[in-house]
């Protein structure tokens, strides 16, 4: 069984909210991005997901634009993050993880390649925000055939005709994007996630998962209530970013910073 539907079909059985977490492969460096991972799952996250560095992302605000860049500029690529996956599956056969993205550097890296190295190391799933149903033959249906969950973007102008059409190919979990423009620069209205949740789940059996503008345990909790899980991404993109010292250098705050905020927001929404 692929471990995204395990993990989410042992978290409805026990009824508690899943925590997903964010951060670009190589921020600040290899070493440090790798050490964070590996502590996640000791700290209440269920899901991990990890960015594929890029020089041009679109669909990310400033914070995890900046992510990107620090990765880049620390020599990471997607070669590396692919084995940042694989030296964390070393320690942990369990914990989903999911690979986020864009469609240039899988295209570069090749795309039959690129589906084989994930299944082979332990990719759970893919989001790959610049590809639309209209390109699964791009991707998605080969890498369905891997078992590799294709997890599909839905947004607050997503319309009823729309979503049928996004969520005829999904698999995994739906992500929920619950504010309107780039990561990580607005707050989500409660009201207004709750009614489109609804809607979706209306239309899938598939978990909702909502991200995108959650920067805080009290926020995590309120979105965790109306959905099946949660995903926090800039504000401990953030985290690493304040840790940094004037040279950008890795420092020792780095890894704790980190994980206090991520058991603060984990106790939040599993303990209420």
């Amino acid at each position: 069984m692929n471990r995204i539907k395990k993990t989410f079909d042992d978290l409805k059985k026990s009824n508690k909210k899943g925590l997903g977490i964010f951060l670009t492969a190589g921020d600040p460096d290899f070493d440090t991005s790798l050490k964070i991972i590996e502590n996640l799952p000791d700290n209440g996250v269920d899901f991990i997901e990890i960015g594929m560095p890029f020089s041009d992302p679109m669909a990310d605000g400033p914070s995890i634009q900046l992510s990107s860049q620090r990765a880049l500029k620390s020599g990471m690529s997607l070669k590396k993050s692919l084995l940042l996956v694989e030296t964390f599956r070393k320690k942990n056969s369990h914990t989903p993880i999911i690979l986020m993205g864009y469609f240039n550097p899988i295209y570069i890296f090749g795309k039959t390649k690129f589906i084989n190295k994930c299944n082979e190391i332990g990719v759970d799933g893919l989001i790959v925000v610049d590809l639309p149903p209209e390109e699964d033959e791009e991707l998605f249906i080969e890498a369905e055939n891997k078992n590799l969950s294709c997890i599909r973007l839905v947004t607050p102008t997503t319309n009823k005709s729309r979503l049928e059409k996004i969520l005829s190919n999904a698999s995994g979990f739906v992500y929920y994007v619950s504010i309107t423009g780039i990561t990580g620069t607005q707050a989500p209205i409660l009201e207004n996630v709750s009614t489109n949740i609804k809607n979706i789940k209306s239309i899938t059996d598939l978990p909702v998962v909502v991200g995108f503008g959650i920067r805080s345990p009290s926020q995590a909790l309120a979105m965790a209530n109306i959905s099946d899980g949660v995903v926090i991404g800039s504000a401990v993109v953030d985290l690493i970013n304040v840790s940094l010292d004037e040279n950008a250098n890795k420092s020792d705050t780095t890894i704790n910073s980190c994980l206090n905020f991520i058991t603060k927001v984990s106790k939040e929404i599993k303990h209420n």
